[in-house]
């Protein structure tokens, strides 16, 4: 039996305990009104048994599987309801053909030609699997954080595309056989004008093989010169067309020759070329256009087409040896010939637009190239001579610039220019920024 004392005690008890919880229910509606006036509608909407991340204010660290190191909650949030969009099998995966759709939505970005490549580039790298939304949004993030966020650049340079391979695996898990039947490289027919405005750069030799390859050509540049009579004060339209035409027969060489040794060294040890073989075949070619361009406007005679045979019967000979023996050399050379070629096409776009009226090259300003070099290049019905020797130009400035690149690359390495990693990692910049410059609008 309970005294009548207890029961007042443990009357007073429950009392307080009710008005505990009667007071803790009422702060926490008051509390949750407050918090509703003040948050924006968009900023507590849930999504029953979704990963979407709870309200945040901005700017507070996101959160995947781990968490990010440059990508806020508001950012996460709004890469996932992209991607959320675009996958059409639910699955909280995205493939090559969702990643295109997601491109898509940001056209003022990308353009269709870089979403296919992409997408091709993509489905090889994963092999035609897909990855998950999270490993999407984890590589985002540290492609932001490598731009410094606020200062993300979408160069392809190589001095300042970041690569995964440097700290650890990538987050899309990228393979790399798509480099062995996927053309990345460049199209010669899109030039801008900051890349037709072609600049004379010069490498200095530094070893041996530097130096050697670097006076062969100097060699070989003043005997040929002595041999045509090739002066700056004496550029006519005719020494132009025999220069040029010989000196494509004899670059078109190299391209070829570095694809055949790599091709069947590929073959003999049965390993991947790492993607190089796909860069000389569209360097050869690209050389060799220029050729069909220039017979085009004159057609050589037997003495030429004779100095043609021999030069490359004796140059194609010469190299093979070399390339077999030393890469780096060949590419070095390579380097400083197109140095030389660079310097001769701007001497004769000068010589064009300086020619007086009455000279044969005046007329070059104005006249149209043969159609191959207008369908090649993309020159339009407006093309001039004088355009086309910019477009050549410029395809001689970026062989420079590879060959010289190409020397100083170690035996084994994925050719650094097609390297499906870099080009994901600009692509998945790309995209960054877009969100970041929608988000400030």
């Amino acid at each position: 039996m309970f005294s009548v004392t207890a029961v007042q005690r443990l009357t007073k008890l429950s009392t307080s305990r009710s008005t505990l919880r009667l007071g803790a229910t009422a702060f926490r509606s008051s509390s949750l009104k407050s918090f509703n006036a003040a948050a924006p509608a968009s900023a507590i909407s849930f999504r029953p048994f979704s990963a979407q991340a709870a309200p945040t204010v901005d700017n507070v660290p996101g959160f995947v599987e781990r968490p990010l190191k440059s990508l806020d909650k508001s950012m996460v949030r709004q890469i996932k309801a992209e991607l959320m969009a675009v996958d059409k099998d639910n699955n909280g995966r995205l493939d090559a053909e969702e990643l295109k759709q997601l491109l898509h939505k940001h056209c003022d970005v990308f353009t269709d030609e870089e979403v296919v490549e992409i997408g091709e580039l993509y489905y090889a790298a994963k092999a035609g699997g897909s990855v998950r939304f999270d490993n999407f949004i984890e590589a985002i993030d540290r492609v932001a954080d490598r731009g410094a966020v606020s200062g993300i650049s979408t160069s392809t340079d190589d001095d300042h595309t970041q690569h995964f391979r440097e700290s650890g695996r990538h987050p899309l898990g990228i393979g790399r056989d798509g480099v062995e039947f996927i053309n990345l490289g460049k199209s010669h027919g899109h030039y801008t004008t900051e890349e037709l405005d072609v600049k004379l750069t010069h490498v200095e030799p530094k070893g041996i093989i530097d130096k050697m390859a670097y006076n062969s050509v100097k060699g070989v540049r003043v005997l040929f010169d002595a041999a045509t009579n090739w002066r700056s004060d004496n550029i006519t339209a005719n020494n132009v067309l025999n220069r040029t035409i010989y000196l494509e027969t004899i670059a078109a060489v190299p391209g070829m020759v570095a694809a055949i040794v790599r091709h069947f060294r590929s073959l003999r040890t049965m390993k991947a070329d790492g993607g190089y073989m796909q860069l000389f075949l569209e360097e050869a070619n690209n050389e060799r256009m220029h050729l069909l361009t220039f017979v085009r406007m004159k057609d050589p005679g037997m003495t030429l087409r004779a100095a043609v045979i021999v030069g490359q019967f004796g140059f194609g000979l010469a190299f093979t040896t070399a390339y077999i023996l030393s890469p780096a050399f060949c590419h070095r050379f390579v380097g400083y010939v197109e140095e030389e070629a660079c310097s001769t096409y701007t001497k004769i776009i000068k010589a064009i637009e300086n020619a007086p009226e009455d000279n044969e090259l005046a007329a070059w300003r104005t006249e149209q190239p043969p159609k191959i070099a207008r369908a090649y290049w993309k020159l339009g019905e407006t093309g001039t001579v004088l355009d086309l020797m910019y477009a050549v130009r410029a395809d001689e400035a970026e062989h420079r610039d590879v060959n010289h690149l190409l020397s100083g690359v170690k035996e084994g390495q994925i050719n650094p220019l097609y390297d499906p990693e870099s080009k994901l990692d600009v692509m998945l910049t790309k995209y960054v920024k877009a969100l970041m410059t929608r988000g400030k609008d």
